[in-house]
């Protein structure tokens, strides 16, 4: 799943935030700042946590405000290991 996150979601800590939600949930893949403000994100996992982790990173952090989530499925990856980056 691709996430764009749009609203006041840099300079909040929106990427650690997102970082500690995936990882807690056994999440891989990354997010990182985007130069129009925005944050982008892309996440694989079991459907159930990757959902979760959806309602999650749209309520934000305590000064985040999330005025727009963009999702866009993507095949999973097979073979993918890892964790979960801040890029």
């Amino acid at each position: 799943m691709r996430l764009s996150l749009s609203g006041r979601v840099q300079g909040v800590g929106f990427r650690y935030f997102t970082l500690k939600s995936a990882r807690g949930l056994g999440l891989i893949g990354w997010v990182r700042n985007e130069r129009d403000g925005s944050v982008l994100c892309e996440v694989q996992g079991p459907p159930p946590a990757v959902s979760a982790f959806t309602d999650q990173v749209r309520r934000g952090p305590g000064f985040a405000r999330v005025d727009d989530v963009t999702q866009e499925h993507l095949p999973l990856r097979s073979g993918s290991e890892g964790e979960f980056s801040i890029c």
